[in-house]
């Protein structure tokens, strides 16, 4: 069944794949996608919010990475978090579901308008 809050993608892709490969690649993925939808604001949604919340967490494990003992420890509780997260974005979008992120989302929401 189709979801009418999913505009059809510009790259030819079905717009529920096309949110699923947002995530794949993590934050690269979305910016590729960010930059070739032209159309649908449901990728484009996926797009950014890849991009946002993957983009952070790869900055937070670089920096964890610095710090000893310490970040380490919570390294090792936030990357199985992280892969959770990343599983349940992609089943969300290949659900056709636009479910935002808290704060996160709204920040996506607009990043995503602006292409």
């Amino acid at each position: 069944m189709n979801n009418p809050n999913v505009d059809p993608s510009s790259t030819g892709i079905d717009p529920k794949v096309a949110g699923l490969l947002c995530y794949v690649f993590s934050f690269v993925s979305g910016i590729i996608f960010l930059v070739i939808e032209k159309r649908s604001s449901f990728v484009k949604f996926h797009a950014a919010q890849s991009l946002i919340v993957f983009g952070a967490l790869t900055l937070i494990n670089i920096i964890l990475g610095f710090i000893p003992i310490i970040g380490t420890i919570i390294s090792f509780i936030l990357v199985p978090l992280s892969f959770v997260l990343w599983i349940v974005l992609m089943l969300l979008a290949l659900q056709g579901k636009q479910t935002k992120l808290p704060i996160i989302g709204d920040y996506a929401e607009q990043l995503s308008r602006s292409f």
